[in-house]
């Protein structure tokens, strides 16, 4: 009997405790962005994607992505958000400003991993750099307040005859009070340029560069926002047509054909969001993630844009480029 009775605990009570357990939960990522859906069928967010892949996990039997994206419709983003609550996700990730204002206005709980520049404590968004606070944290595309300066700078001792340059951006964004406004028209100020607001109105591109031409800007600034990297090559094509030198943020506009770049690295970027999202599904809190500035800025130029401008990049510049596109 005492045989028996060991068989049955051993043999018999093993299987009942392998049944009581459950598998690994599939962690749900809310992904929220203004601006439209990628073209390609899958809504997944690639560099979210392949960048989880790297550290270990898998889509599907790891995690599943509850995509949201507003069209370029600001004012569908608090719905949205409120939708990812509701879905329950473990994190959301917002992509710039006004996504995540409506993620953290959807909610106090669930984490927030964010992409945006700009100074989210003067935004609203954390209570500090160091400590977060809350349930919302994230990486930052470039360091506060040196970005803006240093690409206008750049752009000024690429184009030594510029001294009208046109700041290019989205429509409503170009009042004074935008921070990217001011930090731009101070730094025009300190290097004697004379700064011209142009707003692309209507996602008409060819009718802002027509503004920028009549307004006799001698180059152009490309503001930082999300919906310039979507529409890059109308962008590109624009500046090539009005033979106007144009700076951006992000190397892959140079590869694209733009004259140069000046800012993170976009991969590291999307990488450090990954490690975050990896670090909150783990169970860390954001307040205890500070917020992450990038590691490395790099300097981009087209060779072959540069000289269809009848442009001769400074050999200073060239001892200071990152990466050079023939």
């Amino acid at each position: 009997r005492t045989f028996v009775g060991t068989l049955a605990g051993g043999f018999l009570g093993r299987p009942l405790a392998v049944r009581a357990q459950q598998p690994p939960r599939v962690l749900r990522l809310g992904y929220l962005h203004p601006g439209r859906r990628p073209a390609s069928p899958t809504i997944n967010p690639t560099f979210l994607v392949t960048n989880l892949r790297e550290l270990g996990y898998t889509e599907g039997r790891d995690f599943v992505i509850e995509a949201r994206f507003a069209e370029d419709k600001s004012e569908a983003l608090p719905a949205l958000a409120r939708e990812l609550v509701q879905l329950k996700c473990d994190v959301i990730v917002a992509i710039g400003g006004l996504p995540i204002m409506a993620a953290k206005a959807a909610t106090s709980t669930i984490p927030i991993v964010f992409l945006t520049n700009g100074d989210p404590v003067a935004a609203g968004y954390v209570a500090s750099l160091a400590r977060p606070g809350g349930n919302v944290t994230g990486v930052l595309i470039a360091p506060q307040g040196t970005l803006g300066e240093k690409r206008l700078a750049l752009l000024k001792e690429m184009v030594p005859r510029a001294t009208r340059i046109a700041y290019l951006t989205t429509e409503g964004a170009g009042a004074a009070t935008n921070p990217q406004v001011q930090e731009v028209r101070k730094a025009a100020d300190r290097l004697g340029l004379e700064l011209v607001i142009v707003e692309v109105l209507g996602g008409d591109y060819a009718k802002a560069f027509t503004a920028i031409s009549a307004a006799r800007a001698t180059a152009v600034f490309v503001a930082s926002i999300s919906r310039f990297v979507r529409d890059r090559q109308k962008i590109i094509d624009q500046a090539a047509l009005h033979r106007l030198p144009a700076t951006y943020e992000w190397p892959q506009h140079v590869q694209d054909g733009g004259l140069m770049s000046y800012g993170a690295s976009d991969a590291d970027i999307y990488r450090r969001v990954a490690v975050y999202v990896d670090r909150v599904f783990k169970g860390t809190t954001p307040k205890d993630l500070p917020i992450e500035l990038p590691s490395k800025l790099m300097l981009v130029v087209n060779l072959k844009t540069a000289r269809a401008l009848g442009l001769k990049i400074p050999q200073a510049m060239l001892l200071r480029v990152d990466e050079v596109v023939e």
